[in-house]
């Protein structure tokens, strides 16, 4: 539960720091195109990877504590599933540059 209030506050503060930025008056136009929603997208994958990342190395380390001899089997379950959580990141890199084009 606490993990989810973290994730929850980190949005929270994301979403909430975008009007910080805001220009009274005449509006100048963006020099990058709008931004902002791509950036809160890549921020929420990246923090739900990070949790992700952090779940699997722990029941990682826990299967080879309770039992060694299952420990090539584990290891190569685990850097798999490192890199399939990574590339998720990955693609929604591209995407967020892909859009702002």
């Amino acid at each position: 539960m606490r993990k989810v209030a973290v994730v929850l506050f980190v949005m929270a503060m994301v979403l909430m720091a975008s009007p910080a930025y805001a220009q009274a008056g005449e509006a100048a136009a963006p020099a990058f195109g709008n931004w902002s929603l791509s950036a809160i997208g890549l921020g929420i994958a990246v923090a739900l990877a990070a949790i992700g990342q952090g779940r699997v190395a722990s029941a990682a380390c826990e299967g080879m504590a309770r039992n060694p001899a299952a420990r090539p089997a584990i290891q190569l379950s685990l850097i798999l599933g490192l890199a399939f959580i990574e590339s998720l990141v990955l693609f929604m890199w591209v995407m967020v540059f892909l859009r702002g084009q």
